[in-house]
């Protein structure tokens, strides 16, 4: 399927590996240039040349830098000609016991999963209304949804991202000139970011790692974790003109492992 996005421009942030790279992928396979960024310089230029090498017929552009700074954000934006795609993506914070945060810890996750998205779209959603095109999805989590105890600081900040998101996804100067925004809800995903989590809870319970994989497994209808291209392909639907008519909405992708109905 053509999704019609040929010839648009993505900023996609955390591209090097994981979630990022999956929605980078998928974007390039559809004839969208790239910007990517990520912390890590050098596997920031691996992932580019490997996208590179598979669509050549597209530009790929690196910013490498911490989104989350000022610096960051300025460099990446600076990359890109035009942002017809944004997708915000940063790292979580680390687990823990909610005990051992203080103010300071709390501030930085904040402004990584919170702020950081909020400054990425004020930057961007105004030129996409006055082109008549602009598609942001941020990246949160599953946890938004159902939070998970030792997730509190992604819990809270990603939390918050939500609320500001609901309400500006329906403002009509945005939504009425072609401008959608919407939430990307992971599972559990076979990430760097999933097997620290449950090293993390491995250490705690004293059980070893591969134990609690399989629990986690075992919570999951579909019997898997996630694979980043399956998540890079939903990505890729929702930037397209096909997707118009979704924005403001949660979409969670996690294998069936919500028990809810709404």
């Amino acid at each position: 399927m053509d999704l019609g996005l040929v010839g648009k421009w993505a900023l996609v942030c955390g591209a090097s590996k994981g979630l990022g790279l999956g929605c980078a992928q998928a974007l390039a396979a559809e004839g969208v240039h790239l910007v990517i960024t990520a912390r890590g310089a050098e596997a920031l230029e691996a992932a580019a040349a490997g996208l590179r090498a598979r669509h050549p017929a597209i530009e790929v552009r690196t910013a490498p830098g911490d989104i989350a700074s000022a610096e960051g954000r300025a460099a990446a934006l600076a990359a890109a000609p035009q942002v017809d795609i944004l997708v915000n993506n940063a790292g979580g914070p680390p687990p823990g016991d909610f005990r051992d945060w203080d103010r300071e810890v709390w501030l930085r996750a904040i402004d990584a999963n919170m702020l950081t998205p909020i400054e990425l779209i004020k930057a961007t959603v105004d030129a996409m209304a006055a082109r008549g095109y602009g598609r942001v999805l941020n990246i949160t989590s599953g946890a938004v949804k159902a939070p998970i105890d030792i997730l509190g600081l992604s819990n809270g900040a990603r939390s918050g991202l939500t609320g500001f998101v609901a309400g500006l996804a329906r403002q009509k100067s945005l939504a009425a000139r072609g401008v959608t925004i919407n939430n990307l809800l992971p599972g559990a995903f076979d990430t760097e970011r999933l097997r620290v989590t449950m090293e993390k809870s491995a250490a705690q319970a004293g059980r070893e790692v591969e134990a609690i994989a399989a629990s986690r497994r075992a919570g999951i209808p579909a019997g898997r974790f996630g694979e980043p291209a399956e998540f890079g392909a939903l990505c890729a639907f929702l930037c397209s003109p096909l997707a118009g008519y979704i924005n403001g909405q949660n979409l969670l992708i996690d294998g069936g492992a919500y028990p809810g109905t709404f």
